[in-house]
């Protein structure tokens, strides 16, 4: 088997078993938090043959192991049940809301990844002096600020000082593409404050650290403008690291926005896992903790898998 392919194998399915390990402990973290479903469904006043029957018909007096294997077999086939809250269908509401945090989340990098790299070029081209100072100064000012900090700015300086877009971010069917980047302009504007300054950094070091190496001298003596040296020669043998940091600041960009979501009602699944966290509906939580899991894993097996591929002694073994 070629190398490239025995990697690749292993990272998927290293993946699958640290899902599987990931679901266990969902359900468990799930299963230990406080309170009583049943008791949360039918308040303070439900009678205790009120609440039994209840948790029966939930199968919430079901040991949990069962109770994990259950839900683990719906789960491989597709059914992640019902709300207890409202009996709606967990994955068609998934489903309706994950389109809208990746759709957030899209915008987020399409913005932020372009402008990360060219910013770590900038910076490595000029290291130490004024634009790299200028530009690693703005961006750790940027990462300092908590999400929300960072959200509450952008909405009042961009809705109060310029009253340019509304405070509160809404999509919902038959809005046009060009409406819907228009509802979502503060919230992404807040996502790439928050990320960009990570995949900089990174693009930033990786440069610097292959410029190091003999061919790059080999290049400069050739004649080749800095710039040059860097864009043909350096960010081609540094493009693992930044894919990635790049990798895992798009797995931020759809699992870590929930506090962004919050803050400018957007309703996607950080919202919808908020709310049905208040109302202990345990099915709802471990089923978006699951997705956000596989989510992740699956972008770090990606960077796991490009990096791999741009090693040309893996593509080109002797």
């Amino acid at each position: 088997m070629h190398p490239i392919l025995k990697l690749v194998v292993q990272r998927i399915a290293l993946g699958l078993l640290l899902l599987l390990a990931v679901s266990a402990v969902i359900f468990l973290g799930v299963e230990a938090l406080p309170g009583d479903t049943a008791q949360a469904i039918l308040g303070q006043q439900a009678t205790p043959e009120a609440l039994a029957n209840l948790r029966e018909k939930l199968g919430l007096d079901r040991p949990p192991l069962e109770r994990y294997f259950a839900w683990l077999g719906g789960v491989l086939t597709g059914d992640l049940g019902t709300a207890l809250t409202n009996g709606a269908d967990i994955a068609q509401s998934i489903g309706q809301r994950l389109g809208n945090t990746l759709f957030l989340a899209s915008c987020a990098a399409v913005i932020s990844v372009p402008l990360a790299i060219i910013l770590g070029l900038i910076a490595a081209r000029h290291a130490g002096k004024w634009q790299d100072k200028l530009i690693s100064g703005l961006t750790l000012t940027t990462i300092s600020l908590p999400e929300f900090v960072a959200a509450y700015f952008v909405i009042y300086l961009l809705t109060q000082v310029f009253p340019v877009f509304l405070p509160v971010a809404s999509i919902y069917g038959g809005m046009t593409f060009w409406q819907k980047l228009n509802a979502v302009a503060l919230p992404v504007i807040v996502l790439v404050l928050v990320v960009l300054a990570h995949m900089m950094r990174m693009t930033r070091a990786a440069i610097l650290n292959v410029m190091q190496s003999a061919y790059i001298e080999t290049a400069e003596l050739k004649g080749l403008t800095p710039m040059q040296v860097i864009w043909r020669h350096a960010f081609p043998n540094a493009i693992a690291p930044v894919v990635s940091v790049v990798m895992l600041n798009m797995a931020y960009l759809v699992v870590g926005v929930v506090v962004v979501e919050v803050v400018f009602g957007y309703n996607a699944l950080g919202q919808y896992l908020v709310d049905h966290v208040s109302k202990r509906d345990l099915p709802v939580v471990q089923a978006v903790g699951l997705v956000f899991a596989a989510v992740y894993i699956f972008l770090n097996i990606l960077a796991d898998v490009i990096s791999i591929i741009a090693n040309p002694r893996l593509r080109h073994p002797k």
